[in-house]
């Protein structure tokens, strides 16, 4: 960011300590209040529901340990509520005023776009930044936010230029992140790319705007990879299976292998069977991408084809039809399955973001939706943890070949045959 972005406050050291300590407490004050707010909103979901003794079967139970989220004012703390519950189903409180990647943003900068995205307007940014920092953060008004907004958007757009030919992208996972935003008639959604590299680093390789998650759109996408540097094909894409990306993958890299999100295909078959089946039928699919081998998996998905097929033959046409790239991952080291079986990497980061847009849709322009998202993206990433087993991956790009998991080693041809032997992974 540049330096006349801000305004700099130069006062003496120690009246400087004591303001920063009175901001420190009216911060606290404020986040205490949303939380509590938001913990009120949970327990109302759950008023008209109650215990076999007739009590409320959702209530107060006290408060989680008191952790710190670093901001440009030092360490504020915060303590989120917890509920317990009385009856047969659990109810835990899960705050999206307070996610876990704030918990690093260590100045006012990074928790701007966090406040932003959770529906503060620019014109109400005045008052809520007046509440947090107090009167004299003159320099942080709905003007000097504008400014900021301006330079992130810079920043994003560099970005969007930057140069990918200095890492080999082993990996990719694939989503479409849809907002509250609307073209004509089709709402707006960020198509995202991210990828690990050779040394099982996860970074951002794309954000880019979408009317809908078509074809076109995603092969402009991924000719823009490419044309970064991109240039060698990822080994293996993971993405929900609605997606156009699909075509646009086989067109741009065909030699890209392709695996199927479990979580959204469970979703999707889930859609098709009456709620009481649900949890069987739930279990069934677990069975099949849990199992150790793809010979496993195999005996698991004829099973279930058996069970529902007769009464909900759109449940399992809806599981059959991607039954190879739905098996995909046996091909790969096994310590990668935890990785690449589901679009997880996108959806944890973006889940706050998915639920906030809608709040944001009178005050968010489509570049203010690529700037935020792009923003937080950043700020997520740097808490992101290298792939597990990331030294397999030299392998995995030297094309060695696995099998359920485990490296399938080259005969070795000596006196009397040997069948092929397999290292551990």
């Amino acid at each position: 960011m540049k330096k006349d972005t801000v305004v700099e406050f130069r006062r003496p050291q120690q009246e400087q300590d004591l303001l920063s300590t009175m901001l420190r407490e009216g911060a606290r004050h404020l986040i205490a209040q949303a939380v509590r707010a938001e913990f009120e909103d949970f327990l109302a979901g759950y008023s008209g529901q109650r215990a076999v003794d007739g009590r409320r079967a959702v209530v107060r139970n006290g408060f989680q340990p008191e952790r710190e989220i670093l901001t440009g004012l030092g360490p504020v703390a915060v303590q989120v509520p917890k509920a317990r519950s009385r009856g047969e189903e659990p109810a835990v409180f899960r705050s999206s005023l307070v996610p876990p990647y704030v918990r690093s943003a260590r100045s006012v900068e990074a928790a701007l776009p966090w406040l932003y995205l959770h529906g503060v307007s620019t014109g109400n940014m005045h008052e809520a930044l007046a509440a947090l920092l107090g009167p004299e953060a003159a320099g942080l008004s709905a003007s000097a936010v504008a400014r900021l907004k301006g330079c992130w958007m810079e920043e994003y757009r560099q970005w969007c230029r930057s140069k990918l030919d200095r890492d080999r992208w082993v990996y990719v996972w694939v989503d479409g992140i849809y907002s509250g935003l609307r073209a004509e008639d089709e709402r707006l959604c960020a198509l995202v790319v991210i990828g690990v590299n050779e040394r099982g680093e996860k970074k951002f390789l794309a954000i880019e705007d979408g009317v809908r998650e078509s074809k076109q759109s995603w092969r402009e996408v991924l000719l823009g990879l490419k044309g970064r540097g991109l240039t060698i094909p990822p080994k293996l894409a993971v993405g929900d299976g609605a997606l156009g990306f699909w075509a646009a993958v086989r067109e741009v890299f065909p030699e890209t292998r392709q695996q199927r999100c479990w979580v959204h295909k469970t979703a999707n078959v889930l859609n098709y069977l009456p709620k009481s089946l649900q949890p069987k039928a739930k279990a069934a699919l677990h069975e099949i991408w849990m199992a150790e081998t793809k010979s496993q998996a195999i005996v698991a998905f004829e099973q279930f084809v058996a069970a529902f097929g007769a009464k909900y033959p759109k449940a399992v046409e809806c599981l059959v039809k991607d039954r190879e790239v739905l098996l995909a991952f046996y091909d790969f080291p096994a310590e990668h399955w935890i990785h690449i079986r589901t679009t997880n990497p996108i959806e944890s980061t973006f889940a706050t973001i998915r639920q906030r847009t809608e709040r944001t849709k009178g005050c968010l322009t489509r570049d203010g939706m690529l700037s935020m998202i792009y923003k937080l993206g950043m700020s997520a990433e740097k808490n992101w943890y290298r792939l597990r087993g990331f030294e397999w991956l030299a392998k995995v790009i030297r094309g060695v070949r696995f099998r359920d998991g485990l490296e399938v080693q080259q005969r070795v041809r000596k006196t009397g045959n040997q069948a092929p032997r397999r290292a551990a992974a």
